[in-house]
């Protein structure tokens, strides 16, 4: 009776772990979860970036930004991209209200036109200003605009990572089938990420170096790399005076901000 009663509770025990234990799409879902936890209530933050183009042959050109970011509580993040330099580009801004549900709204001021040039959602695949960069790039990753699955653990360049492949719920508009990312276990940082373009063929790869951690909390990488595995360019961007909450409102963040853009 004794080794029926305990074999019966071993099998209880046994559906009972596997019952509760987290599929991959699970797993894949609580990891993006928290690495967006990890970075809410930052408010806003300002940056000044370096951006680098640079063709197949090696040849680069540079370009001098200043990027405004300003956190949403119940949506998206909203930001604002001014570029300063060379003379052909001062004075172009990008306005991005990224939504957690729906298309992104994005607009683009050209001085040249003065006038301000509405992004269409058909469009987020789109290079950004002649980047290695898509505009559906550089809008914030709201969980909610995906769907995840975690694939395997592994090591990457010291760390210990999750490997997760993400899917876009908006499968018509995405430049991409899916997105495969390095998550640091410890710190719930993207370290790399694959891209695999509508014809499942790995397009770019980008990488993050130079992660620092500003008021004890929020991690943000000095260095972004972005290459084009197909054509043989990439794209690198440095950030630098990061600022967190500087006071930034809504009304910051408007079209009419986007041409007085200085």
């Amino acid at each position: 009776m004794y080794k029926i009663f305990a074999g019966m509770i071993l099998a209880l025990l046994i559906m009972s772990i596997t019952v509760s234990a987290e599929t991959p799409d699970e797993k894949g879902l609580a990891i993006a979860t928290e690495a967006d936890r990890r970075n809410d209530g930052f408010q806003d933050n300002t940056s000044n970036m370096l951006m680098t183009l640079r063709n197949k042959h090696g040849q680069e050109s540079i370009r001098r930004i200043r990027v405004k970011t300003l956190e949403v509580q119940g949506d998206g993040d909203r930001s604002l991209t001014i570029f300063d330099n060379p003379r052909d580009v001062k004075g172009t801004a990008f306005l991005n209200f990224t939504h957690k549900t729906g298309d992104d709204d994005q607009w683009l001021y050209l001085p040249a036109l003065k006038r301000v040039k509405r992004i269409s959602s058909r469009n987020k695949s789109g290079s950004f200003m002649g980047s290695e960069f898509a505009y559906e790039d550089i809008a914030s990753q709201e969980v909610e605009k995906y769907t995840y699955k975690w694939i395997r653990d592994e090591e990457y360049e010291g760390n210990d990572c999750f490997i997760v492949e993400y899917y876009p719920v908006d499968k018509k508009n995405s430049g991409y089938t899916r997105q495969v990312s390095w998550v640091d276990k410890k710190e719930y940082r993207t370290l790399r990420v694959e891209y695999f373009d509508r014809k499942k063929s790995h397009l770019k790869t980008l990488t993050f170096k130079g992660y620092k951690k500003y008021i004890d909390k929020y991690w943000r990488a000095d260095e972004m790399n972005m290459v084009n595995h197909l054509n043989g360019k990439s794209t690198q961007l440095e950030f630098s005076d990061y600022k967190f909450k500087t006071g930034m409102k809504n009304k910051d963040f408007t079209k009419n901000s986007l041409k007085r853009a200085r």
